[in-house]
């Protein structure tokens, strides 16, 4: 109940919310990204894109606000993904770097990259005041 208690008080900052719903905004403009830029004829990046905004959602909100101190390991997998996403254009099959999957790939895996770190500092916070 204690660890219960820690982890809804964590969720509960506003930094934590901030981040949490940035976090979701930018995983979902990656999904979504290759309609909404136009380049969603790159059938192999839409499809990952879509995958990775999907699952950087997935690890960067704790699989529905799981406490901090227990996932915040998971905001690592979110960084590589961000990563990932930077690079995406060049190393996904197909060569698909165009100004636009270029511009939208590395702004939004940057924006993300920025998230799973102050996620990891938040879960690694938590876990020093326990």
């Amino acid at each position: 109940m204690a660890l219960r208690a820690r982890s809804e008080k964590a969720t509960s900052t506003p930094m934590a919310q901030a981040v949490e719903g940035l976090a979701l905004l930018a995983g979902l403009y990656l999904a979504a990204s290759p309609w909404i830029t136009g380049f969603s004829g790159f059938t192999a990046l839409t499809i990952t894109n879509l995958i990775a905004g999907i699952a950087f959602v997935l690890f960067t909100m704790g699989f529905v606000n799981s406490a901090y101190e227990r996932t915040h390991g998971m905001s690592w997998a979110a960084l590589g993904i961000g990563v990932f996403t930077i690079i995406a254009p060049w190393v996904v099959t197909g060569s698909f770097d165009t100004t636009r999957t270029i511009w939208s790939n590395c702004v939004v895996g940057g924006v993300m990259v920025c998230l799973a770190l102050l996620t990891a500092v938040m879960g690694a916070a938590g876990a020093r005041r326990r």
